[in-house]
């Protein structure tokens, strides 16, 4: 059998819904063998990395008070520190070290000083991913070896090309997928930021989906904004039907791998 690789999008509180995509694969054993990923997809691809299950990465969810992790607005005291998350992620995984995951990771990040996007796989493990889920305004960058850095989706939010080389089957997930906004649902300064962002992201996520030889996405997450934590549970389910929906494609592309006998 061809080796897998998944690729996990950026996209805040939208992450649960990788973590939806994931059960439908295990529930079919399609296990992906090697995983990337930008901002939310970086956290939820260093538990799958790591080993664990769909439900304990929903526990984490629930343990970590995700809702601590963002503030609506600027803090008083200026932007905050992902520190939490940092402390949530030692307390979880096995050691700050890449090398502690069970299986390859690939995380995006974006250097500010140097305006270039970074791959980072190898190293200390728990300040990239801070690193990559720093969300521009609302957090401070993270400095790593002296340069700054901020959410990995700023740059390439669905990570598909340090992959494309190593798998013979690779999947996408895209939660920031394009979809047509009615001119009532933008009629709000902080919905038209929400849609700017979005179309920004879309950018850089375009030029990725052609390396995917399966994308799977969910329509409905177009109507959860990335700080709406309290329906993860929502977006869970959203991620799962979208994959459900694509495992008969998934399953062909895996038979097409298989040695042919004779």
């Amino acid at each position: 059998m061809g080796k897998i690789g998944i690729a996990l999008s950026g996209g805040g509180a939208r992450g649960a819904a990788h973590i939806g995509v994931l059960q439908a694969l295990l529930e079919h054993d399609i296990r992906p063998d090697v995983v990337s990923g930008a901002s939310a997809g970086s956290i939820i691809g260093a538990l799958y990395a790591g080993g664990f299950s769909p439900d304990e990465m929903l526990q984490f969810i629930r343990d970590s008070n995700v809702l601590r992790l963002v503030r609506l607005g600027i803090p008083t005291g200026g932007f905050s520190k992902l520190t939490y998350l940092h402390d949530r992620l030692a307390a979880t995984l096995p050691a700050d070290d890449f090398a502690s995951l069970q299986r390859p990771l690939y995380v995006a990040i974006s250097n500010i000083n140097t305006g270039q996007l970074e791959i980072r796989h190898e190293g200390s493990l728990f300040n990239v991913i801070v690193a990559s889920s720093s969300i521009p305004l609302v957090f401070k960058p993270m400095e790593i070896d002296g340069q700054l850095y901020l959410d990995g989706g700023l740059l390439c939010n669905l990570p598909a090309f340090p992959l494309r080389d190593q798998v013979d089957l690779l999947i996408g997930v895209n939660l920031i997928p394009l979809k047509e906004r009615s001119v009532k649902s933008l009629n709000g300064v902080f919905s038209t930021a929400y849609r700017c962002f979005d179309l920004s992201i879309m950018a850089n996520t375009r030029p990725q989906l052609d390396l995917c030889d399966v994308l799977i996405e969910a329509d409905g997450l177009v109507d959860y904004h990335i700080f709406q934590f309290n329906k993860y549970l929502d977006m869970y389910q959203l991620g799962y039907d979208a994959a459900v929906a694509k495992i008969g494609l998934i399953k062909e592309r895996m038979a097409a791998l298989k040695p042919q006998d004779g």
